[in-house]
């Protein structure tokens, strides 16, 4: 079973996602240029937001020594822990490895105890310490976004540290032509002096665009990862659907301040996964009559409607929620009507999407589930 979402969110002037010059990411998509929010952004922001994080979460870092020594409150483990781990194929820069380890949180406490048993000899207290990164992967991020592990040149013995990504996400890209803008501002001197003018000149490039974003989780998958714990699968999708719809990439926000939450989101369950970008093949286009959000959940709507009565007829009844907020825009297409139940509030959307899975999202969503 596939949980997929897709979801219509217009961004003020902003640049949530820049590439190695600073500017606005950006694609070609139907010939024209349009604004881009890359999968890797959009799933950082989500994995490490609020809601999000309340769930016993990973950490990915280079800094694992830093945790363990903070995990056992011993200032003189740090040496022994580097060696150890640099033993197990995680080469050391100073004190920090070169490569990410993606772990569960809360496994690190067993780390610092493997380091701080002295009578263990490095061989060995190495082997532990693999045994356990390799087996600390039951966190709702790690199932959702996958891990990928390959210790360099470990004198231990490793298992598969690979986890399949439960989740698929494309990059967000705007349902129209965009194209960067420049923004030239100075700051000025508050101390005046003989010399006019602005004490500091620069520019900065941003855009605004309305995006099409486009998950699909496969739910077999996510309760595999999640060693066959379904309860903490629903309360992940739960937690999942809530941060997706509230938070949005970090990226400039100090000067933009483009919090802007989705007009319209599309939740389904089926068996095969189908990406609607291509109704946006043909550019939106601005309209005396409407505005761009409106339109850009019209031209959804049309696609909907044509692909899955063509590929899927009937497989919505029942199996499809569409959310706007207090219904102020209705997944209607030209021709016809679309079978997914209409929903005005985000909290019964998830509601709805965890009752699908088989849980009541009041029951689970405060509960402590371990994994």
């Amino acid at each position: 079973m596939l949980i997929e979402m897709h979801m219509i969110q217009n961004h003020s002037p902003a640049n949530l996602n820049r590439d190695d010059l600073g500017a606005p990411k950006t694609c070609y998509f139907g010939g024209v240029l349009r604004s881009r929010i890359s999968s890797q952004c959009i799933k950082r922001s989500i994995r490490t937001s609020d809601d999000f994080q309340t769930l016993q979460g990973g950490v990915r870092t280079r800094r694992l020594v830093e945790l363990i020594q903070l995990e056992a409150g011993d200032t003189d483990c740090r040496k022994r822990a580097q060696e150890i781990l640099t033993y197990c194929g995680f080469k050391h820069e100073k004190d920090n490895s070169k490569m990410l380890i993606f772990m569960s949180r809360d496994k690190v406490k067993y780390l610092a105890e493997i380091i701080l048993d002295e009578s263990l000899e490095i061989a060995d207290a190495a082997q532990k310490v693999a045994d356990v990164i390799t087996q600390a992967t039951c966190s709702p991020d790690i199932a959702l976004f996958g891990r990928m592990l390959e210790p360099e040149t470990s004198k231990t013995k490793w298992r598969d540290t690979t986890v399949e990504a439960a989740m698929q996400v494309a990059h967000a890209l705007s349902t129209h032509a965009a194209r960067p803008e420049i923004d030239y501002y100075v700051a000025a001197d508050d101390v005046k002096g003989e010399d006019a003018g602005a004490g500091f000149v620069d520019e900065a490039m941003f855009a605004s665009a309305c995006f099409y974003k486009y998950f699909s989780i496969d739910w077999d998958q996510l309760v595999k990862n999640l060693k066959g714990n379904e309860e903490l699968a629903a309360q992940t999708v739960g937690a999942f659907i809530k941060s997706a719809a509230l938070t949005n990439p970090s990226g400039k926000q100090n000067s933009f301040a483009a919090h802007n939450p989705p007009d319209g989101i599309l939740v389904e369950f089926k068996d095969t996964p189908v990406s609607y970008a291509n109704a946006f093949v043909r550019p939106v286009k601005l309209t005396a009559e409407s505005d761009l959000v409106e339109l850009s959940i019209g031209q959804l709507a049309n696609y909907v409607k044509d692909v899955s009565e063509a590929y899927y007829p009937g497989h919505m009844e029942g199996n499809a929620f569409w959310f706007s907020p207090n219904g102020r825009h209705p997944l209607l297409p030209q021709d016809g009507d679309i079978q997914a139940e209409q929903v005005g509030q985000l909290e019964e959307l998830i509601k709805k999407t965890v009752h699908k899975c088989g849980y009541e999202w009041e029951a689970i969503k405060q509960k402590k589930v371990e994994g």
